[in-house]
């Protein structure tokens, strides 16, 4: 056997993994391990460990008195499911390697049909890209505070590259949070595919360019997110009124003109509008200049909390995709 020893090599295993990388079909990397922990992981291993053998040795390819398997995948990535399947995977979110390694065992326990292991990885993928309005805005907020990372800011890793991992891997739960901050970016910039996220090297990195089919979804959030940001500026801040109950009705409504005004002037074609309702109410109780009572502020401010909750239940509608609850129930549940 002309390969390579890779890691984890198990004196006592009973089965050698051979894998030639379809990116390079001349390299062969060897994993020695237990045919029982793979089978008890996975029914495709389990499967293609119970085809029967050919009588004769001779035609069975053998090394160290164990069967060899030959298969297709990349090695780095190989490496990483077996560890996980010994070892448990380790996943985090420090650097963009972590996603790369979390790509590979993604990719891997969907092949090999590793539900366990699979939904771990989704799991982990939505603490950043979530299906919560609270898990955006933890995202949010450590975008804001966290430094860079190898010239890097939070989260290393660019949505292109999320969107089209979960596209490869058939998921859908990430895809609304994925796609609506994919819309923050410049259409050319996608295109070009030259941003510093997109353009590190690894074996595990997801495709790079925009498909037909994540440009409908881009630009369909694109436009979605502009229109919810102007019918926010516009309407929802531009014509409130006081409360019913106000004892200063003509000054509160004169504090949400002026709040109106200052927001058309503050917004650009990169503002997230679920982030920028925040702002708009913090903008609010924070202004010296504020005209507005504090019984019209707390309505305001639970008034946002409405609209912000209804904006994000609908992002998956923009994309013709199923409900959040009916998303979590197919890639959460196994």
């Amino acid at each position: 056997m002309d390969s390579k020893r890779g890691e984890p090599w198990l004196d006592d295993g009973n089965i050698i993994l051979a894998t030639q990388d379809p990116q390079s079909p001349s390299a062969s990397t060897a994993f020695r391990v237990h045919r029982s922990v793979m089978a008890r992981h996975s029914e495709v291993f389990e499967s293609m460990f119970l085809v029967p053998q050919p009588l004769s040795s001779e035609v069975v390819e053998m090394f160290d008195g164990c069967p060899v398997v030959r298969m297709w995948d990349s090695p780095i990535e190989l490496s990483h499911l077996i560890i996980a399947l010994y070892d448990g995977a380790k996943f985090s979110n420090g650097k963009i390697e972590d996603f790369f390694y979390l790509a590979g065992i993604l990719r891997l326990s969907t092949k090999y049909f590793i539900a366990k292991l699979r939904v771990q990885a989704i799991r982990h993928l939505t603490q950043t890209w979530s299906y919560t309005l609270k898990g955006h805005d933890d995202m949010v907020d450590a975008a804001l505070r966290s430094p860079l990372v190898d010239g890097l800011s939070y989260p290393r890793v660019h949505p292109l590259h999320v969107v089209n991992l979960a596209k490869e891997v058939g998921i859908s739960i990430i895809l609304p949070s994925a796609i609506y901050f994919m819309s923050l970016y410049p259409l050319d910039d996608l295109l070009r595919a030259d941003h510093p996220k997109l353009k590190v090297d690894h074996p595990s990195r997801p495709s790079s360019v925009l498909s037909p089919s994540d440009m409908k979804d881009y630009t369909l959030m694109f436009q979605k997110r502009l229109d919810i940001i102007l019918d926010f500026v516009r309407s929802f801040c531009g014509t409130r009124t006081a409360l019913k109950t106000c004892q200063t009705a003509p000054a509160c409504t004169r504090g949400f003109a002026r709040l109106s005004s200052r927001l058309s002037r503050s917004w650009i074609t990169r503002t997230g509008p679920l982030h920028y309702m925040s702002q708009a109410v913090s903008d609010l109780s924070d202004d010296p200049k504020a005209t507005v009572c504090s019984p019209c502020r707390r309505a305001f401010a639970q008034d946002v909390v409405t609209l912000r909750e209804k904006t994000w239940n609908e992002l998956p509608l923009i994309l013709g995709l199923p409900p959040w609850e009916e998303m979590i129930a197919m890639d959460l549940n196994g």
